[in-house]
């Protein structure tokens, strides 16, 4: 739990100490410019289609939107990147239709021709390019390649807009992935010699009490994130990810990322309590008191590091809303 939170701080801190050089880096090499795909879709009567679904599907199960069209059957997708892309078109009572592979440039409003929905026979026929699971799947693998600054590990963040619940298999996967990290054990190493310099917890000194501290530190990161972040959500079909917002003002964004150890996404898409986050962050700091000194056991110091820990939630959650995306180059490349 420790070393979760001490991860966390240690980014937040090279993240300010480099933010300069971030404008200056921002300013010589700028993004390339997003762009846009619209069109119209309507039945072979020429009649405009309200309501039909629109997928724009990218080079990458990741890369997906979604939207509808309006009452004039038009629809539009913004803020892409430049790529490739397919648009796959349904409604009700209408067969699909399957665009062919569309290059959008920099910048570019690329306009969609020829959306025609035929009605659709007596057996319908949906062809899916990706499953749910395969989709959630490469999400995971784009997640577990963010990294700040290419270093630091940002594997709980979702930069999507349309990303996909993740599957018990996955939530495990993630924990481990983060728990084995070689960074991870780079981590508890420096902030164990913080705790060895303090003399905190009460461990004894010499390298002994250092390898004592490495060791509840690491137990502490573990049991945090295997319960807060894969048991706890697989029995509650929650997603222990934070959803990057990005959008409105400074205080909407502000009070969203504050509420993130509080309000979770739930595997159905809707808001719920975090009963994950908090439920982790309290067994995690009971565990503690199986291995730490007597001096520090206790009901008073597991609720105070249970609140340690929700704090450094809150405060990683506002650096992921202002600054660690910047820093974070594979989060760019998605949309």
């Amino acid at each position: 739990m420790r070393l979760v939170h001490a991860l966390r701080f240690l980014s937040v801190f090279v993240l300010i100490a480099l933010l300069p050089t971030l404008a200056h880096s921002q300013i010589n090499a700028p993004s390339p410019r997003e762009g846009s795909i619209n069109g119209t879709v309507t039945d072979t009567e020429d009649d405009p289609l309200p309501n039909a679904t629109i997928v724009i599907q990218g080079d990458t199960p990741a890369n997906r939107r979604t939207t509808t069209t309006n009452a004039n059957g038009f629809f539009e997708i913004n803020e892409l990147m430049p790529g490739t892309y397919r648009v796959t078109t349904s409604a009700k009572n209408f067969a699909d239709w399957h665009s062919q592979p569309l290059t959008l440039k920099p910048g570019q409003d690329l306009d969609v021709p020829d959306i025609a929905l035929k009605i659709a026979g007596v057996q319908d026929s949906v062809t899916a390019l990706y499953t749910p699971v395969e989709i959630a799947t490469q999400q995971v693998h784009l997640e577990e390649e963010q990294r700040i600054l290419g270093v630091i590990p940002n594997f709980y963040v979702v930069y999507t807009s349309d990303a996909v619940a993740m599957t018990p298999k996955l939530k495990f996967q993630l924990a481990l992935r983060s728990t084995v990290d070689p960074v991870t054990f780079l981590g508890v190493a420096f902030f164990s010699g913080i705790e060895q310099a303090a003399w905190t917890p009460d461990y004894v000194e010499g390298m002994k009490g250092y390898g004592q501290r490495m060791g509840a530190n690491y137990a502490d990161g573990v049991s945090d994130v295997l319960i807060g972040g894969a048991i706890l959500p697989t029995l509650l079909h929650q997603d222990p990810r934070y959803f990057y917002n990005g959008h409105g003002t400074i205080k909407h964004r502000t009070l969203y990322a504050m509420a993130a150890p509080f309000i979770c996404k739930g595997d159905n898409g809707h808001w719920q309590p975090n009963v994950s986050s908090i439920g982790g962050d309290m067994a995690s700091a009971g565990l503690s008191n199986l291995y730490y000194p007597q001096s520090n056991r206790g009901v008073g110091l597991t609720f105070t590091n249970a609140a340690i820990s929700t704090g450094g939630r809150m405060v990683n959650a506002l650096a992921q809303e202002f600054i660690i995306r910047k820093l974070t180059p594979k989060a760019k490349q998605q949309n």
